[in-house]
C-alpha cells in the first residue's frame, strides 16, 4: 500500500490522524518539507484552528504552493476540518484572509445559538456526533449505508460557489456543506480519525484511491 504523507504546518493533533491512518494499513509520515509533500503518494492535509493563522503558517513554510502543486498532478488528496476550510478562496475569521483558492467560495462563521427541531438551542462550536445526507457519494463512503454518523469539532463551514462539489450535507439547525469531492480532492468537515468504524471506513477507502 503506498505511503500517505500527513502535512504538518503546526495545526491540530496530527498524531491522532497519523495513528488512524496505520490502523487501516497505511505507512503514515508526518512531513514539514514542500519538496516531501509534492512528491507524495497522497497527501492529508488535517488541521484544527483559525483559518488566519493555518494560512499564514502554510505561506511561512512554503506549503501552500506545495500543495497545490501536488493537488495539479491529480494524485489523491483528503483535507479534514481546517484542512477542507483552506481549500477555499476565502475565509471570514478576524477580517477576510485568502485561502489556497482551489474550490471557489469561502469558508464563514457557524451561525451562532440556532434552535433545533425540538426547540433547544445549538450551541456553537458544533461538537459530537452528527449525521450525513449523501448529496453525491464521493469515494471515501464506498461501502457505508445510512445512517452515517460522525465526529464534528468546528465553528466555520464552508459555501462552495460550485454546488456540484457538496458530497454531503449535515443539520444542526440549519443545513450546511459537510464533505466535498471533486476529481482528486476529498475533504470532510468532520473528523475522519474520531469517527469510529465509519471514520475507519472513509480512511481505508482513501488510502487504496488510484
Amino acid at each position: 500500500m503506498a505511503e500517505t504523507l500527513i502535512v504538518d504546518y503546526g495545526m491540530g493533533n496530527l498524531r491522532s490522524v497519523q495513528k488512524a491512518l496505520e490502523r487501516v494499513g497505511s505507512r503514515a509520515r508526518i512531513v514539514h518539507d514542500a519538496d516531501e509533500v509534492t512528491r507524495a503518494d497522497r497527501i492529508v492535509l488535517p488541521g484544527v484552528g483559525a483559518f488566519r493563522d493555518a494560512i499564514a503558517a502554510l505561506r511561512q513554510k512554503g506549503l501552500d504552493d506545495a500543495v497545490r502543486d501536488f493537488i495539479a498532478t491529480g494524485r489523491p488528496f483528503l483535507g479534514i476540518c481546517l484542512g477542507l476550510q483552506l481549500l477555499f478562496d476565502e475565509g471570514l475569521e478576524d477580517g477576510r484572509h485568502e485561502g489556497l483558492g482551489i474550490v471557489a467560495g469561502r469558508c464563514v462563521p457557524l451561525t451562532a445559538d440556532r434552535t433545533g427541531p425540538d426547540g433547544r438551542l445549538l450551541k456553537v462550536p458544533h461538537m459530537g456526533w452528527n449525521q450525513l445526507d449523501v448529496v453525491r457519494p464521493s469515494p471515501i463512503l464506498q461501502g457505508l449505508t445510512p445512517p452515517i454518523e460522525v465526529y464534528f469539532v468546528h465553528s466555520y463551514v464552508v459555501e462552495p460557489q460550485d454546488p456540484a462539489v457538496v458530497a454531503t450535507r449535515t443539520t444542526y439547525g440549519e443545513a450546511f456543506v459537510s464533505s466535498i469531492w471533486r476529481d482528486n480532492v476529498v475533504a470532510t468537515q468532520f473528523h475522519p480519525e474520531k469517527s469510529q468504524r465509519a471514520g475507519l471506513r472513509m480512511l481505508e477507502n482513501f488510502v487504496t484511491l488510484k
